[in-house]
């Protein structure tokens, strides 16, 4: 059962890598880039099939994917030019059809397709997860989307004694906006004193609350502070309207975890206990597949994944050689001085990046390991 597992966990985690590709893939056609191969898995090939310009190959290893373009690299030869992929009659190369020859703006696609559908399918997911994955409020079947209005607040508390008030609608907490209950819930678990500067909405205006205060409580376990918020806000009745918004608002929600998340690794906020590569990643993918037998058990996978895609798409748009953010970076480079980098140049600085990545990866998957035995 555990092999079960761990394949269906390589599987989903190859599906969201190879849905990035897909992404590049999509878009080189379209901008009339010809693509040499595009591979699901990596490794050695299983089976290759297709007609045309395009291999398209199933690989050993059910992990990620690839997809060979064109002149992407314009230094290094591609299968075209060396004669064929090894597996088809070779067929001439076309320079209005290689990457490199391609006008800035439609490579700019190409490099950010990836990403976008990753976060195309993080937003498809949370449409399933609000469409069909909710629990009902009722025996009536309804369900309740909570806002960051407040229903219910005592005036005994500590928030309501300095300014909070039933029907206020939360509209940033310390100077950071909120769209959702998890918004409100993740800046106040992060604010270590209790007293918060808050934006609200009342009676149709904005007031500004400065000093609300909240009661703390003490974790031993954690040795952290936590606020005790002790109101409850309002829920929305789900519509086919709203289902959208919520949707939307949680895959933004999501990436501002993802963005300041990494932000807070650079700070060092974070150490590398913290942090998950291959190995603990389909280790929790593993465990949320074996728990998808109930509702809850769903609504996990589906979190899940759409944390791991989002924090794909986010990650690749980082500005760092070696992923598309850098790959975008030169290409906003050449679409502002009407120059482009020198292909060498490029090439060594995205290999350098590469490798920088790699070694993290194994630092990473290495502490992942050391998790799991200890």
């Amino acid at each position: 059962m555990l092999i079960l597992k761990i394949i269906a966990a390589l599987l989903l985690l190859g599906v969201l890598i190879m849905i990035h590709e897909f992404g590049h893939f999509l878009a080189a056609r379209a901008m009339g880039v010809r693509v040499n191969e595009f591979a699901i898995g990596m490794g050695p090939k299983l089976l290759k099939f297709g007609k045309g310009e395009t291999l398209y190959t199933v690989r050993a290893l059910p992990f990620g994917g690839f997809c060979a373009m064109e002149g992407e690299d314009e230094d290094a030869p591609t299968p075209s030019a060396m004669g064929g992929n090894g597996d088809r009659e070779a067929a001439p190369a076309d320079p209005s059809r290689s990457f490199a020859h391609k006008k800035v703006w439609q490579r700019v696609i190409i490099v950010l397709a990836g990403a976008v559908m990753n976060l195309v399918l993080g937003f498809v997911l949370l449409l399933v997860y609000n469409g069909f994955l909710q629990e009902p409020y009722d025996d009536k079947g309804t369900v309740l989307f909570p806002t960051t209005t407040i229903a219910q607040l005592e005036e005994d508390t500590s928030a309501y004694q300095t300014g909070l008030r039933p029907g206020d609608t939360i509209l940033s907490i310390n100077g950071r906006r909120v769209l959702m209950d998890s918004d409100m819930a993740m800046e106040m678990q992060n604010d270590e004193d209790g007293v918060l500067s808050m934006v609200v909405r009342r009676d149709g205006d904005k007031v500004t609350l400065d000093g609300v205060r909240f009661e703390l409580k003490y974790d031993e376990e954690t040795q952290r502070n936590y606020l005790v918020y002790d109101f409850v806000v309002l829920g929305e009745v789900r519509t086919f309207g709203n289902t959208i918004t919520q949707s939307a608002k949680q895959e933004l929600s999501v990436a501002t975890i993802v963005w300041r998340s990494l932000i807070d690794i650079v700070r060092g906020r974070y150490g590398l206990n913290d942090l998950s590569g291959p190995v603990g990643t389909v280790d929790i993918i593993a465990d949320a597949v074996g728990g998808a037998t109930t509702l809850v058990g769903w609504q996990t996978l589906i979190m899940l994944m759409v944390m791991i895609t989002v924090n794909l798409g986010v990650f690749n748009l980082l500005p760092f050689p070696g992923l598309d953010g850098g790959r975008f970076a030169f290409l906003l480079w050449e679409g502002i001085t009407r120059r482009p980098v020198s292909p060498k140049y490029e090439s060594i600085i995205h290999f350098g990046g590469l490798i920088a990545l790699l070694l993290l990866m194994l630092v990473v998957s290495y502490s992942d390991i050391t998790k799991l035995f200890a």
